[in-house]
């Protein structure tokens, strides 16, 4: 067997054999260099994509359920458009009392928060200031549900919704256009499409994510929002929402609320057991999962491209240790004489291989954690991880390659006849 002193006398000669032809060393690094830099930087980005797909995620509410109109198939590339003539909806849709029947705790006792909106794009004014805001039809509990903390004021109340109050809660982007000179908001009046709305809230700044600037949303009443901007009815006169959010009264709970959901809404849609739902409920780990299987397989597939380029560079380093066994036929001759044994020459060319390939996988996680780095630092709020797993197996693969490319010149040198070798010049 080996001691430790012969692995590292035999690491010492390959290192001096490497630093005595310097250039043909970097040049057989080099498609070890790129394979193991892209690699870790893929790897690195698919990690911070994944990262800051949960954060929009998490920005939008906490273990939330979504309910929209439309079957899943209809809704596998988006919500569909509600179909409209004039003000009704003539296709599927879902209503304000579809919403109030979520709410039954004897048929949905798994549901603890149930959260309707209707969404639409308003011009708002105040003096010469404008913005152009999403408005959101709430009602009481919508801020809980998506987790919106309040800075200034109230958020929409139950007397507020029974009055129709011309009432309103503004987003940071929505106060820094407004009132862009820093005055008390809370009291002020806005004009929502020309429509006076006196502000009773401010909320906390969520920053932009992938579902667009989040803090640039006004949030009214429901009745309000209805009564003034959407007033859209289905077939049967009841008023119709954009989607519904609801919060299971548990994590554990979130399948059972969900079969409830969709039992009641069933139900209310007069839909039969045979026939499939007009609707979709959605949860927040469904939306991640797509999204984690995506990037998931969109980094192994770039990898794997990337990984070529390990093997051109193995190919490379078997290629130039062939020629250093053909260089150096007197050397492995000599040894041979003065008592060398054939492993102790496989192991020292295998040495070589592997040293050449592991500073060429060093050197290609520097370049890919730099490069990692280096795209975090040009996308504002995206931060690419440079996973310890990774590193190991770049490491390791790096190690593979030297030994899986180095073993047949090694053993070519191991076998070389020591007299044949003696007289090769």
């Amino acid at each position: 067997m080996f001691n430790f002193a012969s692995i590292t006398e035999n690491i010492r000669m390959a290192l001096y054999a490497l630093t005595a032809n310097k250039l043909r060393a970097v040049l057989t690094m080099l498609g070890i260099v790129i394979g193991v830099a892209a690699v870790i930087t893929l790897v690195s980005v698919g990690n911070g994509v994944s990262r800051y797909i949960g954060d929009a995620f998490g920005s939008i509410g906490t273990d939330l359920l979504f309910v929209i109109s439309g079957s899943p198939k209809d809704t596998s590339s988006g919500p569909p458009s509600t179909v409209l003539q004039g003000n009704v909806a003539i296709g599927p849709a879902l209503t304000l009392k579809d919403a109030d029947a979520l709410k039954d705790p004897f048929r949905a006792p798994d549901v603890s928060i149930v959260a309707p909106e209707v969404q639409t794009a308003a011009p708002t004014s105040v003096g010469a200031n404008v913005s152009n805001p999403i408005i959101g039809g709430v009602t009481p509990g919508y801020d809980v549900v998506r987790s919106w903390n309040l800075v200034e004021g109230r958020f929409i109340s139950e007397a507020d919704l029974s009055l129709k109050a011309r009432v309103a809660v503004i987003g940071q982007t929505v106060l820094k256009d407004l009132f862009p000179d820093g005055k008390y908001p809370i009291g002020e009046t806005i004009k929502i499409d020309k429509l006076a709305y006196k502000v009773i809230g401010v909320l906390a700044a969520k920053g932009g994510s992938s579902f667009g600037d989040v803090d640039n949303q006004i949030y009214v009443p429901l009745s309000a929002a209805h009564n003034d901007f959407f007033p859209i009815k289905n077939r049967a006169g009841e008023a119709v929402v954009s989607v519904i959010y609801t919060q299971p009264t548990d994590e554990t709970r979130r399948a059972a609320a969900t079969e409830q959901i969709k039992a009641i809404l069933r139900d209310r849609h007069n839909i039969s057991y045979r026939d499939e739902d007009d609707f979709s409920v959605f949860s927040q780990a469904d939306f991640l999962a797509a999204f984690g299987a995506i990037t998931g397989a969109v980094t192994v597939f770039l990898s794997a491209i990337a990984g070529i380029s390990l093997i051109v560079g193995g190919i490379g380093i078997m290629n130039i240790m062939l020629v250093t066994v053909t260089e150096r036929t007197h050397e492995i001759g000599l040894r041979k004489a003065v008592g060398a044994k054939q492993r102790d020459i496989l192991f020292q060319f295998l040495i070589e291989a592997m040293t050449l390939s592991l500073l060429g996988g060093l050197i290609g996680i520097a370049i890919g954690s730099g490069g990692a780095i280096a795209i975090g630092k040009l996308v504002e709020n995206f931060k690419p991880t440079v996973a310890p797993g990774s590193v190991l197996l770049a490491t390791g693969f790096s190690l593979a390659v030297g030994l899986f490319f180095g073993l047949y010149p090694a053993m070519r040198a191991a076998r070389l006849n020591p007299i044949e070798a003696l007289r090769h010049e």
